[in-house]
């Protein structure tokens, strides 16, 4: 089953069910001694769409990924997946929701000592009972899917960065995640190797109808991929649409966020005056 790991019952098993994989937030408030960082923050991230999180340094967008992985504990407020409060499960329930958890982090945080197959391969040692023989063609199949072949004998010193960026996805989607969280996924990248990751990301969202939630810096990302955005700003939700909506938003914050150079604001203002001659 989709979002389930894969325990020894063959490499038939990868592709999705259609389920409804949402994650809902609702009124999470979250504070550190007397500094308060999420304020009442509710949001809906649904399946098959890249939802993103963004937003300056110190808004927030953090602490609220990591709140909805339960890593950090809420003051109140609620976490469901799908309709399931993640803030009163007990250890092995939270175990179970995070089994279904892809997990693409900034740096990539490969292994050093380990080839590009026993790096993917890791979480399947871990967690799974399948056979040395099932882990090295699943390993394949999600290599191949990020366009990795013949990359499996290689180090992390020998490849690029933006090919260790494809091996951390390859991880992170190797047990079939039915949720998928990238932390600053094109973080050290060139924009066109970004561009590519963001591609990637975004295809495999859509393909094995994923919840993928992305905290992200990158303008490229946000107009390319953001099928659902979330705009943190000081630790309340600023704004909320999609990348379309972005360019006839008229919140003052997210203009200046987004559109934050005179070259971008002339974009904006082109885009809105060819809509509307669109339209006319």
């Amino acid at each position: 089953m989709w979002g389930s790991p894969v325990r020894g019952l063959g490499l038939n098993m990868v592709r999705p069910v259609r389920g409804l994989g949402m994650i809902e937030i609702r009124n999470v408030r979250k504070s550190f001694g007397d500094k308060v960082v999420l304020q009442d923050v509710s949001a809906k991230m649904e399946a098959g769409k890249t939802n993103l999180i963004i937003g300056t340094s110190g808004s927030g967008k953090t602490v609220l990924m990591k709140t909805m992985i339960g890593l950090l504990p809420v003051d109140s407020g609620e976490v469901l997946y799908e309709g399931k409060d993640i803030t009163k499960m007990n250890d092995k329930e939270l175990k179970e929701i995070r089994m279904q958890i892809g997990m693409l982090f900034q740096g990539g945080a490969l292994f050093d000592s380990k080839t590009v197959e026993n790096n993917v391969m890791f979480p399947l040692d871990m967690f799974t009972n399948m056979t040395y023989r099932q882990k090295v063609r699943r390993v394949d199949e999600v290599l191949a899917r990020v366009n990795l072949v013949e990359a499996n004998r290689k180090f992390p010193a020998e490849i690029s960065g933006g090919m260790k960026k494809r091996v951390a996805l390859a991880r992170a989607i190797v047990q079939n995640p039915k949720y998928l969280f990238c932390d600053e996924p094109n973080s050290g990248l060139d924009p066109q190797t970004s561009l590519v990751i963001d591609k990637l990301v975004k295809e495999i969202t859509t393909e094995y109808n994923i919840t993928t939630i992305i905290n992200t810096h990158d303008m490229n990302t946000v107009m390319e991929s953001g099928d659902h955005i979330v705009y943190m700003y000081n630790g309340k939700k600023q704004w909320e649409g999609s990348n379309k909506d972005i360019i006839f938003s008229k919140d003052e914050k997210l203009n200046a966020f987004i559109f934050a150079s005179e070259f971008l604001t002339k974009a904006k203002e082109m885009s809105m005056m060819e809509a509307k001659e669109q339209k006319g």
